[in-house]
């Protein structure tokens, strides 16, 4: 989805807890990170993926950019959610110009709403299979009036909406050009937010399996804020590790392992359904982003059920970054990787 035509783009993450920006430059030695900010958002704003206080997130944007002296005007963003659809789908081998013509017939079978209600892109990922006269098509349709919402939300902030992403595509761009990385491994991208959880099970840089939840570590702050009697934005500081976790707490040790195997049971259910699969392959390795990433009983309950390595994602490895600035960043490596994902885009990309 494009509305720009200048070649450069800032990455904008617009997340439940924190509003994201990056900017890179490329050059001969590889791409070079140029700015990246964050800032808190505060609980509420942005609720199932919609926006609640336009004019105050448009507010929270225009000091990010300001305040990190971000010239750039036109940005990409992306969206995650109910309102998003990403499903991998078998389709006739037709030619480019008549998929094109018949995308809409093809995804209105897969779409949970009405067809002339959302925005459609795809891209063919290859033969199927299962046939030699099928092809994958993976499929993405966002809701029109979700696309509208973001688009007044980034005009109101001054600035110019060019490419609308996946939160899940982005993550995957960053882990793309991550040094060291097999990537004929089977690897499960997991990235935990605020309100949120993503799946995608990858191969050779594609995607097999999407899958969204509705898990995110405010679950997490509920508890915390509620047992220990405190606000919510120190319970949000102890599960980032800002602040030490009182472990003498029992009961909330308790309440902990029960909101993130909750959380693992999820994931693994995916996990199972994808190695139950015709292929009946494995994951071989799972790397998470996101405040999900600061828990580290998460990972720990990954490896015991999965049998599988679990690392946290360090997406400032694949960049050229300023020797003095890399203490500052290591804070934010399990944050930054969909924002610099979206700043890795530019406006002829498909």
């Amino acid at each position: 989805m494009k509305f720009g035509k200048k070649d450069h783009l800032a990455g904008l993450d617009i997340g439940a807890a924190f509003v994201k920006v990056a900017e890179l430059k490329t050059t001969k030695k590889g791409r070079v990170l140029h700015k990246f900010g964050i800032a808190k958002v505060p609980e509420g704003m942005i609720q199932e993926g919609r926006i609640a206080d336009m004019e105050g997130l448009a507010e929270i944007i225009r000091f990010l950019f300001k305040s990190h002296k971000i010239k750039e005007k036109n940005v990409a963003l992306s969206t995650s959610g109910h309102s998003v659809v990403v499903k991998t789908i078998s389709t006739s081998k037709v030619s480019d110009e008549e998929l094109h013509r018949n995308i809409r017939a093809e995804a209105e079978q897969y779409i949970p709403y009405d067809i002339d209600d959302v925005n459609i892109d795809y891209q063919i990922l290859g033969d199927s299979e299962y046939s030699a006269e099928q092809m994958n098509v993976l499929l993405v349709a966002v809701k029109q009036d979700l696309v509208d919402e973001y688009v007044e939300l980034i005009r109101m902030a001054g600035l110019n909406p060019v490419i609308i992403d996946v939160d899940t595509f982005a993550l995957q761009n960053v882990y793309e050009i991550l040094p060291d990385v097999d990537h004929g491994r089977i690897t499960l991208l997991l990235d935990v937010g605020a309100s949120k959880t993503s799946v995608n099970i990858l191969q050779n840089n594609y995607s097999m399996m999407i899958r969204d939840m509705t898990n995110g570590c405010y679950q997490l702050v509920s508890v915390v804020s509620e047992q220990l009697g405190i606000d919510r934005e120190k319970a949000l500081q102890i599960i980032m590790g800002q602040v030490d976790y009182p472990k003498s707490e029992q009961s909330l040790e308790e309440l902990y392992d029960m909101v993130v195997g909750n959380w693992c049971s999820d994931i693994c259910e995916v996990v199972y359904a994808f190695e139950s699969g015709p292929g009946k392959a494995r994951v071989e390795k799972i790397v998470v982003s996101g405040g999900g990433g600061f828990i580290d009983l998460l990972a720990e309950k990954l490896t015991a059920a999965l049998k599988v390595r679990v690392s946290k994602i360090n997406p400032f490895a694949g960049l050229i970054c300023d020797a003095k600035d890399f203490a500052e960043l290591e804070a934010y490596q399990l944050l930054a990787p969909i924002a610099l994902g979206l700043a890795m885009r530019r406006v002829d990309d498909k």
